[in-house]
């Protein structure tokens, strides 16, 4: 690759709220990585996703489960954004419906500006499993979604490629999922979800089965991916310190039926590092979050999904 050559599937876009270039020279093969301060200039930007009060009910063999009621939520271009709340509070439901795997009861869900009816190319979904298939090689299972969404894979080689090598995992193409670790199974998860470019991943608790060094590993790596590629990223999680190291935004969903309880702008200067999330402005968010989510209030301007105090 000639000296200063920028990597193919690495593209700064705008509306991230960071500045960021990968540069790969042939002598040191090195990242460089500048950051700033999230952008608050995001959120006066037209939504790319928007929750137009979703309200979802299960009918199961014992009753209804009313698992969320009128949650709006606004999600710009290349935004961060953590859901996080009590168990069973509808975090998945809500993922799942943006995802349009799930119908909502009432409400919807509009993406770019047209309603989500059913899955859209435009997006990807990573799980809490890696959901890797058995019988396949790694090289085979990341070409699945080519296969599903009817796609010639040769197009995307050179990024496929790229993304292997970004994660860790050159080298191990041939390697069944029975010979990869968790994490590295986790990983090939995501280069599957993003060899085929979405413009929005949504996240469904990804590292919530690792242990808590894998744990902080692949957090930093999707932090990494996130500012190289500016994509919109919606990640659900139980755990509030990985949400505030990731986010841009927090989003704290109330007890059952879920509803829109606060949002937290979390104004950290990326990269951020591990070693941040011991700092005392780091665990006085934390503290806060905890608090939000132990009352189980619902504050009085959490309609808009912008709106903070």
């Amino acid at each position: 690759m000639p000296t200063g050559e920028h990597h193919v599937s690495i593209v700064a876009t705008e509306g991230v709220g960071v500045v960021q270039e990968r540069s790969v020279t042939s002598a040191s093969s090195s990242t460089v990585l500048t950051g700033t301060a999230p952008d608050a200039s995001r959120q006066r930007r037209p939504p790319t996703m928007s929750v137009e009060h979703a309200t979802k009910h299960y009918d199961t063999g014992t009753g209804t489960v009313h698992a969320l009621e009128d949650l709006s939520l606004e999600i710009a271009n290349g935004e961060f954004v953590c859901i996080l709340g009590p168990s069973g509070c509808g975090k998945s439901t809500l993922l799942w419906a943006m995802s349009g795997l799930h119908e909502l009861t009432n409400g919807r869900i509009v993406l770019n500006g047209s309603p989500v009816t059913g899955p859209r190319p435009e997006m990807g979904m990573i799980f809490q499993d890696a959901n890797l298939l058995p019988w396949r090689n790694l090289w085979q299972n990341i070409h699945f979604p080519f296969e599903i969404k009817r796609l010639d894979p040769k197009p995307y080689q050179a990024r496929i490629r790229d993304l292997l090598d970004e994660v860790g995992l050159a080298g191990f193409e041939k390697k069944m999922p029975r010979e990869l670790s968790g994490g590295m199974q986790q990983r090939a998860s995501i280069v599957r979800c993003l060899s085929f470019d979405p413009e929005v991943i949504l996240m469904d608790e990804p590292f919530g089965a690792l242990d808590a060094f894998t744990r902080d590993e692949m957090n930093l790596l999707i932090q990494k991916i996130w500012m190289e590629t500016g994509k919109t990223i919606v990640f659900v999680t139980h755990n509030v310190t990985e949400a505030i190291f990731l986010a841009d935004r927090v989003v704290v969903l109330t007890p059952r039926p879920g509803r829109l309880a606060h949002v937290f702008p979390i104004d950290l200067p990326r990269p951020r590092t591990i070693d941040q999330t011991f700092s005392p402005e780091f665990i006085k968010l934390i503290l806060d979050v905890k608090r939000t989510i132990q009352s189980g209030a619902q504050t009085t301007n959490g309609g808009s999904g912008f709106a903070v105090d």
